[in-house]
């Protein structure tokens, strides 16, 4: 063969070896192809599924929480009595103005934003060390855990009607009849608003510590022992593993928590309610007893849906407050 000969077949040569890797190159592209539509298809199979099982807990949440609410926010601009709808007059912003103007519902909202603040600073604050002391090993320690447990199992009304026995300001009361076997007068537990307040926060706590206690329980289980003899072996003392292990592992849990206290104590009616029946006065009286009374009660459905919407949006801020919070805590801690 020629050299010219070779020169020209050269390209020919050069293609014809270029060919089958560019069929590779396209068949890998094919298949990528195909790679992608069968992962698209199964990801909208996958949502279409999500969607049927979604459907039913969406009907739902529309009918019994969205839809009551938005005719909450219409009511609250209306001077709607509960009985005609059409008849209800178009009033703006005055329900708004009347829950600023009115004590007993301003007191309501004092109270209900107390309660919630302090339960939920004082549970966190003894529930965290009670679940700390629980997961170590001590003798009884099964019994102990039931035995805190037990105090969340009654409802807070039959909790409220027994404590309301035991506070009683009458001589015949549980407390002030072991008071005056030691010459002590009786305290005025339940008659006194200050005290009243107090015995509130302080049955809420009684019985809710040991529920929350056993939350961050259930979360310390699942540290690995492995960081606590790490941590041993390089000399940390208790306090310092708190610190450095337990607390940072904990914060999920105390997210989970304080948002469960946030939320029950914004809506708590139960307890004040039997304990005291909102008294002394207005001392003890709570939101969801302002929007009862008001509301049905007194048939000032207008002023009720105020309040209404004014305490969602108050539960709104707080709920993100706390959240905003911990996302802080979380970061600062890991």
């Amino acid at each position: 063969m020629t050299q010219a000969t070779t020169i020209t077949a050269a390209p020919a040569l050069a293609e014809a070896g270029a060919a089958p890797a560019r069929i590779a190159a396209s068949a890998v592209q094919d298949f990528e192809a195909s790679h992608t539509r069968d992962r698209k298809r199964r990801n909208l199979m996958e949502n279409l599924t999500s969607v049927r099982f979604l459907l039913p807990l969406l009907a739902v949440y529309i009918v019994i929480v969205l839809i009551p609410f938005l005719q909450s926010i219409v009511f609250s601009l209306t001077d709607y009595d509960g009985y005609d709808f059409a008849n209800a007059k178009f009033v703006g912003l005055s329900n708004y103005q009347a829950i600023f103007q009115d004590q007993t519902l301003l007191a309501g909202l004092g109270f209900t934003l107390l309660y919630t603040v302090a339960t939920t600073v004082l549970i966190t604050a003894i529930a965290l060390p009670l679940a700390v002391t629980l997961n170590r090993k001590f003798f009884g320690r099964n019994f102990a855990r039931s035995l805190f447990f037990f105090f969340s199992v009654p409802s807070m009304a039959v909790l409220g009607l027994v404590w309301q026995y035991i506070f009683s300001p009458l001589g015949t009361g549980a407390v002030n009849t072991l008071l005056g076997k030691i010459g002590i007068s009786p305290v005025p537990w339940l008659s006194d608003p200050a005290l009243a307040k107090f015995c509130v926060i302080f049955i809420a706590v009684w019985a809710q510590v040991g529920w929350h206690a056993t939350l961050y329980l259930a979360y310390l289980q699942a540290i690995p022992a492995d960081l606590y003899e790490q941590a041993s072996v390089d000399g940390a003392t208790r306090g310092q593993q708190f610190v450095h292990i337990t607390l940072p592992q904990m914060v999920p849990a105390m997210g989970v928590s304080i948002f469960m206290l946030l939320t029950g104590g914004l809506k708590v009616y139960d307890l004040p309610f039997t304990l005291t029946t909102g008294g002394p006065g207005n001392a003890t009286y709570t939101v969801t007893q302002s929007i009862i009374v008001t509301g049905i009660g007194s048939g000032r459905y207008g002023v009720g849906s105020a309040l209404g919407v004014m305490f969602f949006l108050c539960c709104v801020i707080l709920v993100a407050l706390q959240q905003i919070v911990t996302s802080l805590i979380e970061k600062r801690l890991s």
